[in-house]
């Protein structure tokens, strides 16, 4: 049979009815980070791949050991239970993985969506839900393309694996589990949302905690106690500053936006009283490291803004604040320069009839770092938009979801078929 002919029997084999009701039925698993909902969704794809004919691997995550490993990617949420799945055609090294996460950031109130987020309703050629664009689209549209390969009955060279995880919106612990397990393969693709173009890239993003010392006084005599939030003031200023800086020479990869490492201030607690000046403030945020730098050289410039902040304050020099790193870990990554997964995903492309643009970054963090810096070459291309992201309402076009499958079934069959 010719290639063309191979590839025109996986996409005739290509249910995308099916693809649609797998991706509600996700999306009507209420997978929160952290809750028992992460369970049932890995149950639940992994009963899904094993009826489609891959052999599955399901395991019981040793968080333990995971979370005491010196690379662990840190994790935000409290998990008594994870599972792992992973999927495969067959025996050797797979010639291709198909990556995604199942887990999802809460809903917010439920009354402020036009449909319950945990029920997965199509209308208007969408599909709304919590967890539709990130990426239950994508985890529906791996489990569809495998399913394709086999009910085709083509023949296949290589072994095409999916690999569902969990713990990806908090740091990335399924990933660094799964390849902890020595899952591996040739190369990967991640499904995330991309609104139809290849990202190569992803920046960082690290945690960070400061704790700003004040000293507590009654407030009909503030002067007499020294306030942490009126201290930290400097600081933010110190990190607007940095923050300029780091974004002033950007990557390429990044021409389309003017901050893929920015500094955000998420949460400030301070004092305990509303007649007590502040002995203590409290600030987490979330900060992005540049695309190649260590998370080490960005913790150091970071914690560098901030001592050079407390050393123009007489008050911080002699009281210093404190600078922690908690949570998930992003470190970047990129696919490695002239790898020929990105020709391949664009010769899917066209085949698929999808336009091509010119591969970009990401500016969030990503499980795309861990398989790279695993060995295995990783981009990221898949339905929906970022901006539909952890918002109230969100939603996944239907026809980007059927494109990318087709795409990701056009790639599968260059990589693996024989």
């Amino acid at each position: 049979m010719t290639p063309a002919g191979v590839a025109q029997r996986v996409l005739d084999a290509l249910d995308e009815d099916r693809l649609l009701r797998d991706l509600v039925d996700l999306i009507a698993i209420p997978s929160v980070s952290g809750t028992p909902g992460e369970v049932t969704v890995q149950e639940w794809y992994a009963d899904q791949l094993s009826e489609a004919g891959l052999q599955v691997d399901l395991w019981e995550l040793d968080l333990p050991d995971l979370t005491h490993r010196v690379d662990f990617p840190g994790v935000e949420v409290y998990r008594s239970r994870a599972l792992g799945c992973v999927g495969v055609t067959g025996h050797g090294i797979p010639g291709l993985i198909l990556q995604g996460h199942t887990d999802v950031v809460p809903s917010g109130d439920v009354h402020d969506w036009a449909t319950h987020p945990f029920q997965g309703t199509v209308s208007h050629g969408k599909v709304w839900g919590r967890g539709a664009a990130d990426m239950k689209a994508g985890v529906a549209v791996n489990l569809a393309v495998a399913r394709a390969i086999l009910a085709s009955g083509i023949d296949l060279a290589k072994p095409l694996a999916v690999h569902a995880v969990v713990g990806e919106e908090d740091g990335g612990l399924g990933a660094f589990a799964t390849l902890a397990r020595g899952h591996t393969g040739e190369a990967c693709v991640i499904p995330e949302p991309t609104g139809g173009v290849i990202v190569v890239a992803n920046a960082g993003a690290l945690t960070f905690r400061i704790e700003v010392p004040g000293r507590a006084a009654h407030a009909a005599l503030r002067k007499s106690g020294h306030s942490a939030l009126e201290a930290f003031w400097g600081i933010h200023r110190s990190l607007l500053e940095l923050e300029s800086e780091r974004n002033a020479d950007r990557d390429r990869l990044f021409a389309h936006t003017p901050l893929p490492y920015g500094i955000s201030i998420g949460t400030v607690h301070a004092g305990e009283w509303p007649s007590t000046v502040p002995e203590l403030l409290v600030a987490e945020g979330r900060f992005g490291v540049r695309l190649d730098e260590s998370v080490a050289e960005a913790r150091a410039a970071f914690e560098e803004a901030v001592g050079n902040a407390a050393e123009a304050d007489p008050w911080l020099r002699a009281h210093p604040p404190r600078v922690g790193w908690s949570g998930g870990q992003f470190a970047s990554g990129r696919l490695p320069e002239g790898h020929p997964l990105l020709g391949e995903m664009k010769e899917a492309l066209v085949a698929a009839g999808q336009p091509v643009f010119a591969p970009i970054g990401l500016e969030g963090g990503s499980d795309l770092r861990l398989y790279n810096a695993a060995g295995i070459p990783t981009l990221h291309y898949g339905p929906g938009h970022l901006d539909q992201a952890h918002v109230i309402d969100e939603h996944v076009p239907v026809s980007m979801v059927l494109q990318s499958a087709r795409a990701l079934a056009m790639l599968a069959v260059g990589r693996c078929a024989a």
